[in-house]
């Protein structure tokens, strides 16, 4: 699997404290995208923080799920364990725990994958903070960028089949 496009959207940098520094949208084999995927600046450099959720658990009253920041239940308003997020630690392997709050939607399988595409998309990165200092620069858009349908193969009947974005299909 390639990294065949790498857009990144530049973060406004007013305040130099801002280590948030870019959102991306990876693209893979010209046929998978992952978006939301955020570039900071860390204590180590730059790295890639992939596409999360919060990490949710259940009320004890109704069983509805809720944040586990959550100091009350979203459906019954029971008052929740504000501590009950302790429970998520993660030991780091230098012998500190740190706090599991956020699991990742989608992530590479492996540190070489990670660091493949880390290496790719900050290269990516210098080039847009490049292209950006150039006169009228337009920043790219990272929503609403795929076709409006996809080609699907024949079925036979002269038909093709297009698959519209939201997952309906239509004959054409």
């Amino acid at each position: 699997m390639r990294l065949t496009d790498i857009r990144i959207k530049l973060c406004e940098s007013h305040n130099q404290n801002n280590r948030l520094k870019a959102f991306c949208a990876l693209t893979f084999d010209n046929t998978f995208v992952i978006r939301d995927v955020k570039l900071i600046d860390g204590n180590d450099g730059l790295f890639l923080a992939m596409p999360s959720r919060k990490l949710a658990d259940h009320c004890p009253r109704c069983s509805e799920k809720n944040h586990l920041r959550a100091r009350y239940c979203n459906n019954c308003g029971n008052h929740l364990d504000e501590n009950r997020y302790q429970r998520y630690q993660n030991g780091n392997g230098n012998g500190h725990n740190r706090l599991k709050l956020h699991a990742d939607i989608a992530h590479p399988i492996n540190a070489e994958c990670r660091q493949a595409i880390e290496k790719e998309v900050v290269g990516a990165f210098h080039e847009e903070v490049e292209k950006s200092k150039q006169p009228g620069y337009v920043p790219p858009s990272l929503d609403g960028e795929d076709l409006d349908f996809y080609e699907m193969p024949s079925h036979g009947n002269g038909s093709r089949m297009r698959l519209r974005p939201t997952g309906t299909t239509a004959a054409r």
